[in-house]
Order: structure tokens, then sequence, then C-alpha cells
């Protein structure tokens, strides 16, 4: 099993220790519920030359693999809920920056950027606030992406 910090766990290799117990989030047990959706949307959005193109900044892999699943994932949920949660976001369209954070990156890359994205690509109508099980399935998409690029992009 891999976790964010990129190491493998080996039967006798320098092992990255998991996030312990107490660590998991609600939204972590929840993201196997959309375990096979997130598969299938992950495929789709690679077909997109735009939404394809996005990857990590080391930086910001840096920063992901520093905080763990369980603040990255908060970090998610938070983002989501107050950029593209509410009804008629603030700057809707412009809310979301390109860098500076791997929620942002990973927010283009999976079309949960904007609410026109959203609408798009996961059919979720505009002119209404998210659900937070909506909130909670676009956020188990986004740390799906982010640990497939940190996956691919092991520490060297």
């Amino acid at each position: 099993m891999t976790d964010m910090s990129g190491a493998a766990d080996t039967a006798g290799g320098s092992e990255q220790p998991e996030l312990r117990p107490e660590e998991e989030t609600n939204a972590g047990r929840k993201r196997a519920n959309y375990s096979a959706w997130t598969a299938d949307m992950l495929a789709r959005l690679g077909t997109s030359k735009f939404r394809a193109k996005f990857v990590l900044s080391d930086k910001d892999r840096a920063y992901a693999r520093a905080k763990g699943k369980a603040v990255i994932d908060r970090h998610a949920h938070e983002m989501l809920a107050k950029r593209v949660g509410p009804a008629h976001p603030y700057k809707d369209g412009r809310q979301t920056p390109w860098r500076g954070h791997p929620v942002f990156t990973a927010q283009h890359a999976t079309a949960t950027c904007c609410r026109g994205c959203i609408e798009k690509w996961h059919h979720i109508p505009q002119g209404r606030e998210l659900t937070d099980e909506e909130v909670d399935r676009l956020a188990a998409l986004v740390m799906a992406w982010i640990e497939r690029d940190l996956v691919n992009h092991p520490v060297r």
C-alpha cells in the first residue's frame, strides 16, 4: 500500500508510517463508496486534453506528503464547500487559483474548479448549494487525483 509520502510498504525497506486510525476522517471512510465512480471519472477526465495536462508541482507534492491524507482531505472539503459549494459562488469561474495548493491544481484537473465545470462534468446543476454528500463525493475525486499524482511521481 502506498501512503501520501510516496513510499510503498515493503518487507525489508525503510517504510513511511501510514495514517493512524484516529486520523481517518468521515469522508475517508465514505471514499470506499465512491471508488467505482471515482475510477470512472478519472478515466473520463483523462480523455480531455485540457484536464489531462495537469500535474502537481514539486512544491505541491512535498506539501501534500508533509501534511498527509487527513489534512489534505480536510482542505479539499473546506475549499470545495467554501469556493464552489454556494448556490452562487463569489467570482464563479475565476474563484480557483491555478496553483499554490495541491487542491487547487486537482480542482482544475477534476473539473471541480467552478460551478460551470461541475455542471458540465458532474451533472450537478448550478443555482443551488452543493449538498454535504456532493462535497464529499467531489472531495473524494480530488483526493484520488492527488494520490494518483503522488504515486506517479515518487520521491526521488
